[in-house]
């Protein structure tokens, strides 16, 4: 995966940034609910009774948001160089983390940092430093 940074938009990504912030507390606000995406997903393998149709409605947002946004806005080119197995493999060992880590970036760097709650803080870093890891040795194999 190559970053395009003459198309990098620091405004923009501050803007986004916010709306996520923003997102997340109405989220709380109105529906005393953590806006953890693997939590959300997660939560569609064993729904309880009325609650799915939120959990569609935010997975379907989630992605349709940048559908909308291509409509009407240039999108940078993003290219990735793996191949499909790398691409799946890794998936995997991010699904099997967020089940490790009982949660992903989401609920724990955007909600749970800013309730500063030590397990997210925690867990963040992890994430952050098992990234970092793993694009250090990628790139040295």
């Amino acid at each position: 995966m190559t970053i395009d940074w003459n198309s990098f938009t620091p405004g923009a990504s501050l803007a986004g940034g916010l709306l996520i912030g923003l997102a997340a507390a109405l989220f709380v606000v109105l529906n005393g609910r953590i806006a953890g995406i693997s939590g959300i997903v997660g939560g569609l393998i064993k729904p309880r009774r009325g609650d799915i149709a939120w959990r569609l409605a935010f997975i379907a947002g989630i992605v349709v948001a940048p559908i909308i946004y291509a409509i009407f806005f240039d999108v940078p080119e993003v290219r990735i160089d793996a191949d499909s197995g790398t691409l799946i493999l890794a998936g995997l060992i991010v699904g099997l983390g967020t089940r490790f880590g009982s949660g992903c970036t989401s609920g724990h760097g955007v909600c749970g940092i800013s309730r500063l709650s030590m397990r997210s803080v925690l867990a963040t870093l992890i994430f952050m430093l098992t990234g970092f890891t793993t694009v250090f040795l990628m790139r040295q194999l």
